[in-house]
C-alpha cells in the first residue's frame, strides 16, 4: 500500500560509515564527445572541503575506495543542470556505503540545452554510465553488479522511469499543451518557438531500458502524463516517488500523480507539504541565491536544509531496504 507523507519530521540520519572519496571522469560516448560524470564512494582517507561548481563538499579526491561488493546508485539531474545537482544525496549515499555516480546529460545541461527535447538521449546516456561503472571504472571490481539503483529529479525522474522500463508517448504533449497553455512546460515551448507535435520524430527503438536497475527513487518526474498505464506496464522495480505539494512548475495531478496512478505496483509515495519543485535541489548559499533566485527561493516557513536531511535519510533507507 502506498505510503503518503504530508508532513515530514526530523529524524536522525543513518550512522556515517566512512569518509567520502570523489572523482570526475570522462566516459566514451560513441561518435559524440565524452560524457562527464561525478562519482562519490566510501573511503577511509581524510576528507577536506573542496569546491564543486557553485558548492563546497567535504571529500577526499581520488582516494582509495573502502569496502567490497558495494551497491551502486546512478543519478540523473533535472533539465538545465549537471552532475552535481544532487551532490548532497550522493554524499549521503556514499557515507552509507553506496557508490553514487551522476552523469551530466549532454544537450540538457546548464551550459548546453541544444537537445533538451530529445528526451530519448537521456536514458541512453544513463545506460552508458551503468556500463562504465560496472565494466570500466577503476574500482569496478568493488561493485556488486546485482545491486544497482537509480535516482532522478524532474527530467531525471523521467529518465530513470524510462530506464526502469517505461515507454512515454511524446505525442501526448501537444494535446496537453492545447488544454493547458498556461502551464510552465507549454509556455516554455511556446517561448522557445518549439512545436510540441514532435512525437513522430522519436527514432525507432529510442527508449533504452536497463534491467540492471533494480530500484528507483523519483522526485517530481517531468512529462509524467506522457506514460499512461500501458507505458508503465513493464516497470516492476520498487519505486520511491516524491511530490512537492506546491509544485507550480509541474502542476498536480499531471506529473507525479499520473505516474503514481499508472504504475503497476504502488510506489512508496511521499508528498512534501509546502515544498516547491526546486526544493528537491540542495539548499543554496547566499551567493547562489542571488545568482539563481528562481531555483533557490522556498515558500515562507519551508526549511529546505531540514527537509534535505530527512529526504536524504529516506532515500538511503529505501535503497538499503530494496538493494539487499
Amino acid at each position: 500500500m502506498a505510503v503518503i507523507t504530508t508532513l515530514f519530521a526530523l529524524v536522525a540520519a543513518p550512522a556515517l560509515a566512512a569518509e567520502v572519496g570523489f572523482e570526475e571522469v570522462k566516459i566514451a560516448n560513441g561518435a559524440e564527445p565524452p560524457l562527464t560524470a561525478g562519482i562519490w564512494y566510501p573511503t577511509t582517507a581524510p576528507a577536506t572541503p573542496h569546491s564543486l561548481g557553485n558548492v563546497t563538499q567535504t571529500v577526499a579526491p581520488g582516494a582509495p575506495i573502502a569496502g567490497h561488493r558495494l551497491p551502486l546508485v546512478v543519478m540523473s539531474h533535472g533539465g538545465g543542470g549537471w552532475y552535481d545537482g544532487h551532490y548532497d544525496t550522493a554524499l549521503a549515499l556514499a557515507h552509507a556505503g553506496f557508490v553514487a555516480a551522476a552523469v551530466s546529460h549532454a544537450g540538457d545541461t546548464f551550459d548546453d540545452q541544444s537537445r533538451v527535447l530529445q528526451l530519448w538521449r537521456r536514458p541512453a546516456q544513463l545506460h552508458r554510465l551503468v556500463d562504465y561503472m560496472i565494466d570500466e571504472w577503476r574500482w569496478h571490481g568493488r561493485l556488486d553488479a546485482a545491486r544497482v539503483g537509480a535516482f532522478g529529479f524532474s527530467n531525471g525522474g523521467f529518465t530513470v522511469l524510462v530506464a526502469a522500463g517505461g515507454i512515454p508517448d511524446l505525442s501526448e504533449i501537444a494535446p496537453y499543451c492545447e488544454a493547458h497553455p498556461e502551464h510552465d512546460l507549454c509556455a516554455a515551448l511556446k517561448h522557445a518557438g518549439v512545436d510540441p507535435h514532435f512525437g513522430p520524430d522519436v527514432p525507432a527503438g529510442a527508449w533504452v531500458h536497463d534491467p540492471r536497475i533494480k530500484a528507483v527513487v523519483i522526485a517530481a518526474p517531468a512529462f509524467g502524463f506522457a506514460f499512461g498505464r500501458a507505458g508503465l506496464s513493464s516497470v516492476r522495480a520498487p519505486i520511491q516517488l516524491w511530490r512537492a505539494a506546491d509544485d507550480r512548475h509541474q502542476p498536480h495531478p499531471y506529473y507525479d500523480e499520473a505516474v503514481r496512478a499508472d504504475l503497476p505496483r504502488p510506489p512508496e509515495y511521499h508528498v512534501v507539504a509546502n515544498a516547491g519543485h526546486y526544493d528537491f535541489l540542495p539548499p543554496c548559499d547566499a551567493r547562489l541565491s542571488r545568482k539563481t533566485p528562481e531555483i533557490c527561493t522556498s515558500l515562507p516557513g519551508f526549511d529546505r536544509a531540514a527537509f534535505h536531511e530527512q529526504f536524504n535519510a529516506d532515500v538511503v533507507q529505501f535503497f538499503q531496504a530494496v538493494l539487499q
